[in-house]
């Protein structure tokens, strides 16, 4: 709890330097007033407003999100897909699955193993495009079971895609940067990143004090950082080893 006995002329002073001090807004705090400011007479006994003023911890905020029938039914799909699929998941090594060796088109090959892995975790329906621009190559992945491949927060995603990269490169003559999507989680999951770091930069403020992140892969921290890049009252930086390395949001003092 941050707290702050500031005395000024008169009660208003106190409470607007205490606020500079402290760095936070009136409705962000609660105002206590230790003393009334007293005149005097002729400069005899005046005495200042004294007020103490103590930031109040900020309350999560929730949000009531309206699910049409339609919505619930697909989540619950979803749900039970995952359940379904969890022993299987848990059993299959995906970097135990070797890349076909018969294919010269490093594309196909990548494709051909792909397929493989998710035949491997019990998905049957997985269609897979590519597209090519300059040295990277992006395999653009559908199926219904998308949220068993996607992983939580992307985990499964991003195995996968380091594995194809493996593969890609081990077939092609020059190297390529692999990139994976499933019914564009990158974009999704970029929006969601890009929001949470505005969040999370706002609650440091609030609070005065750094906050930690959930560990996350490299180009996610990256994407925190370049969202909070132009703010001058945060300072981004990562902590820790991987996998467990995370992002810190820091307010400036």
């Amino acid at each position: 709890m941050r707290q702050i006995t500031q005395t000024g002329a008169t009660k208003e002073e106190a409470i607007f330097l205490a606020l500079q001090k402290l760095g936070v807004t009136r409705d962000q705090v609660e105002i206590e007033v230790l003393q009334e400011a007293k005149k005097g007479f002729l400069g005899f006994g005046a005495r200042p407003a004294e007020v103490r003023v103590t930031v109040m911890e900020p309350k999560e905020e929730t949000k009531v999100e309206e699910v049409t029938l339609e919505e619930k039914e697909e989540r619950e799909t979803v749900v039970e897909a995952v359940e379904a699929n969890k022993a299987a998941i848990e059993k299959v090594e995906i970097s135990n699955i070797e890349p076909q060796e018969d294919y010269s088109d490093p594309i196909e090959s990548a494709k051909q193993y792909l397929t493989d892995i998710a035949k491997a975790m019990g998905i049957h329906d997985l269609k897979i495009e590519t597209e090519t621009e300059g040295k990277t190559i992006l395999f653009k992945m559908e199926s219904e079971k998308a949220a068993i491949l996607i992983g939580k927060h992307g985990s499964n995603l991003n195995a996968l895609q380091q594995l194809t990269q493996l593969v890609v490169s081990k077939n092609a003559k020059t190297y390529v940067t692999v990139r994976l999507d499933i019914e564009n989680y990158r974009e999704r999951r970029q929006i969601a990143l890009e929001q949470l770091a505005e969040k999370m930069a706002d609650r440091a403020i609030r609070t005065g004090k750094k906050v930690s992140l959930e560990p996350m892969p490299s180009y996610e921290r990256k994407i925190i950082h370049n969202a909070l890049a132009n703010r001058l009252d945060v300072e981004t930086y990562s902590e820790g080893v991987e996998p467990n390395r995370h992002l810190v949001i820091e307010p400036v003092k």
